[in-house]
This record gives C-alpha cells, sequence and structure tokens, in this order.
C-alpha cells in the first residue's frame, strides 16, 4: 500500500494554529515543546553592533576627530574633557559653550557641539557666539548670539538656558574676555558643576591681550592662579583675610597644556595650622 504523507497536513494545522495564537503566543508554544523535549534552548542572537557615529559614541577623541572640532588634532582636549564629564554620560543635564567656530564664514561652525550632543545623549547642548550660528540649531542644539565680554550678555543667555552644569569657554581667548564670563557665569553654575577654560595659550601673548610677562595678574592665567591659592585659603596666615567667593566654592583645578578644568563645590575642609603653628598664634592671643 502506497504510504501518505502527513506533511502537508502538519504544515497546514501549524499555520492554522499560528494564525490562531499570533507570533507570540506561537513561540511560547514552541518553547513550551523544547521544555518537554528536554532539548536545549537556542541561543539568543547578539545584538546588532552600532555603526556609524553610534558606534564611536563613548569614545570622546573619536567623537572629536569625526566631527572635525580641533578639541582632538589641534589640541588634546578631548581626552581631558572624557576624564572628568564621564560621569555625566547619560545624565540630562545643560552644557554650554562659549565660542562655535566658523568665525563669520556662512554655514560654518558647531563642530564641537555636534561631538557634545553625540557622547551625551539627554543632554541639552547650547552654543554662544558673537556670530548669527542658527545654522546649527537641530534636535537638543540650541545657539545664541552674545558678547562673552559683556555680563548683560551672559547673564541673559543664562537665564533663558536655566541651570548650567557644564560650562566651557572657547570663545576668543583673550584675557578681559575670559576673565569677565568666568567672573559672571561661574558664580551660575551649578554645584558639582565643571568650568572649562580652554586656549589659555593667549594668556602669554602680548598680541591677544595677555602678557609676556608671567606674573602679570590681569590675564586669564594670572586669575587661573590666584583660583589654585584660593583652594587652600584656610591655611593662609592672613589675620585679616576674607575669602572671596570661588575660595569657598571651588574644590579642584586641573592644568593640562592650554586647558584648566575647575570643578565647583563647597571648600571647607578645615586646617590644623593653629595647632602646628603654635609660636604664631599663641603671640597672636597675646597682642589681641
Amino acid at each position: 500500500m502506497k504510504e501518505i504523507s502527513t506533511m502537508p497536513a502538519r504544515s497546514t494545522v501549524k499555520k492554522t494554529v499560528r494564525a490562531v495564537v499570533g507570533e507570540k503566543g506561537w513561540k511560547a508554544l514552541r518553547r513550551y515543546k523544547r521544555k518537554l523535549s528536554g532539548a536545549p534552548a537556542p541561543a539568543p542572537r547578539p545584538a546588532p553592533k552600532p555603526t556609524g557615529v553610534a558606534a564611536i559614541s563613548d569614545d570622546l577623541c573619536k567623537l572629536a576627530a569625526h566631527f572635525k572640532t580641533d578639541k582632538w588634532g589641534g589640541h588634546r582636549y578631548a581626552q581631558h574633557y572624557q576624564r572628568h564629564l564621564q560621569h555625566l554620560k547619560n545624565d540630562s543635564f545643560n552644557l554650554l559653550e562659549i565660542g562655535i567656530g566658523g568665525y563669520n564664514r556662512a554655514g560654518q561652525g558647531g563642530a564641537s557641539l555636534r561631538m557634545w550632543k553625540h557622547f551625551f545623549p539627554n543632554a541639552q547642548i547650547f552654543g554662544m557666539d558673537i556670530q548669527d550660528k542658527s545654522h546649527v540649531d537641530e534636535d537638543r542644539v540650541t545657539t545664541f548670539i552674545g558678547d562673552q565680554s559683556d555680563p548683560g550678555s551672559l547673564t541673559g543667555i543664562a537665564a533663558k538656558i536655566g541651570t548650567l552644569d557644564v560650562i566651557i569657554d572657547d570663545g576668543s581667548h583673550r584675557s578681559p574676555h575670559v576673565i569677565t564670563s568666568f567672573e559672571t557665569l561661574f558664580p551660575l553654575l551649578k554645584d558639582g558643576g565643571i568650568y572649562a577654560v580652554e586656549d589659555t595659550q593667549s594668556s602669554y601673548w602680548p598680541e591677544w591681550e595677555g602678557s609676556d610677562d608671567r606674573n602679570a595678574p590681569n590675564t586669564s592665567m594670572g586669575l587661573l592662579k590666584r583660583l589654585a591659592d584660593g583652594l587652600n585659603y584656610e591655611e593662609f596666615v592672613d589675620a585679616d583675610y576674607e575669602p572671596s567667593y570661588t575660595d569657598l566654592n571651588i574644590v579642584s583645578m586641573h592644568f593640562y597644556h592650554n586647558l584648566v578644568i575647575i570643578e565647583k563645590g563647597k571648600n571647607a575642609e578645615g586646617t590644623n595650622k593653629k595647632r602646628i603653628l603654635k609660636t604664631r598664634y599663641s603671640e597672636e592671643g597675646v597682642k589681641g
């Protein structure tokens, strides 16, 4: 007797059952069948590897090279930013960069803002420039026209942004502008925030409103070196010294070639100077 194949019938039943229970139910039935038979579950398919910009989104140096920002290549800033900003990688926060690039050339600039956007997937990225750079605006990237030498312009933009978590000065690099920007915006920076000053080499160039006198007090590096002293204000022995706002609100500074990164926080660890400098302070007590 000729054998009758049951394959078409089984196929029809499978199609009918699959249509009734749906794809999710069908997969559940197959898992149950494997469990009853003791067959091992199939290995899960590996997640597809990211491609394009997504493939380098965890590496700030590669992103900087991809977007052709001079934070990698012309300089070596990206590696330092990765070290000091990595903790914010997936946070929702606001980053403001002064200076968008491209000068007054139409359609130019914005490389760093795009780099920040792809490194920080949940952050809002803001740029400020004396030129109109609105062509850079896109999802999570907003630009403003502003003058970093004008405190009113700086505070007006800060008010539009709201909380400032990270501020990067990559603007004119001229000492008076760097100093004005810092003195205006640092008090508005959130506790725990980061303030960065780029291209500090111009502090040593008289042609860029710096000075060849390395001890000049009115240069950007003159300011930054005073801030470093302020980290240790509790150790000063001046009896009448009153700590400044920055003394009280800077907890660390990191100096790199042409880049300084400042961390804001409450600086009040205390001092043991009166215990160690007993003679000085006992004499002061007698004089008082």
